[in-house]
């Protein structure tokens, strides 16, 4: 069941299963090296995508979705109990690779290195996002976006298009959240030349002091979801009390080799 990232072979990334979706068994840091191999390279546009149990979920009830998931370069365990199974697996996988720490810990570590392109939040999130990172880490800004929540028409895309590739951007950060950042990045994936685009969904309100976060006890510990539920109640109480339990009944049923999700 294990195999190496195609695109990078170096890096020896090996690969569990999870109702069918095929996850990274990488952290942090692994991470941020395969972005900044990408970036080195720039032979072409890759996406990352962060995932946990609602983008698994959400790939069952779509299988169109489950192959956009399946398409990334990237896919990594932002839940915890993707990290538990990863565990279950075998693979040595001490923590998540939590989205607003990843983005943080990448823009720390490579500071002006890299010029940066923000696209997604409500008005006025992505700029205040890139004010913050400038600040704290020094990075380069090479643009900001903050689309309409409406689907753009086709030439508002292609115009959008043409704003990311004429800033010239190293990394492209998405925060639309899931599904709608893992096709945005399956869509645009063969028109941009960014080599790292990466969907970090919820980092943009939660990096740039929007919303707050979960005390680190909770994040480490599988229980954010019931944080953000009680800020949240009406937004996240389908994902949380009614798709969480459908998808460890989902689980149950793989590991026990009842039903089987490819």
């Amino acid at each position: 069941m294990e195999q190496a990232i195609q695109s990078l072979p170096a890096t020896q990334a090996a690969t569990f299963k999870v109702l069918g979706v095929g996850m990274h068994a990488v952290q942090i840091p692994d991470a941020i090296a395969i972005l900044e191999s990408w970036i080195q390279n720039r032979d072409s546009c890759r996406y990352v995508a962060v995932t946990g149990m609602h983008g698994i979920s959400e790939a069952v009830e779509d299988p169109n979705f489950r192959n956009m998931l399946n398409s990334a370069s990237l896919l990594v365990c932002d839940g915890m109990p993707l990290v538990w199974l990863g565990r279950w697996h075998g693979h040595n996988m001490p923590r998540r690779v939590y989205g607003p720490e990843l983005m943080e810990t990448f823009c720390q570590q490579t500071g002006s290195r890299y010029r940066h392109f923000f696209y997604g939040g409500a008005p006025g999130v992505p700029e205040s996002l890139a004010a913050e990172m400038q600040r704290r880490f020094g990075i380069q800004v090479a643009g900001t976006y903050s689309p309409p929540f409406r689907p753009l028409t086709p030439q508002e895309d292609q115009e959008v298009v043409a704003m990311i590739e004429a800033a010239q951007a190293d990394v492209l950060w998405i925060g639309l959240s899931t599904p709608k950042q893992e096709k945005w990045m399956y869509q645009h994936r063969d028109k941009l030349t960014v080599p790292a685009v990466i969907g970090v969904g919820a980092a943009f309100d939660l990096n740039s002091s929007r919303l707050v976060q979960a005390p680190r006890w909770m994040r480490e510990n599988g229980l954010e979801w019931l944080f953000r539920l009680a800020v949240e109640p009406r937004r996240l109480w389908k994902r949380y009390l009614v798709r969480g339990p459908i998808f460890v009944w989902n689980v149950g049923l793989e590991l026990l080799n009842v039903r089987r999700f490819d």
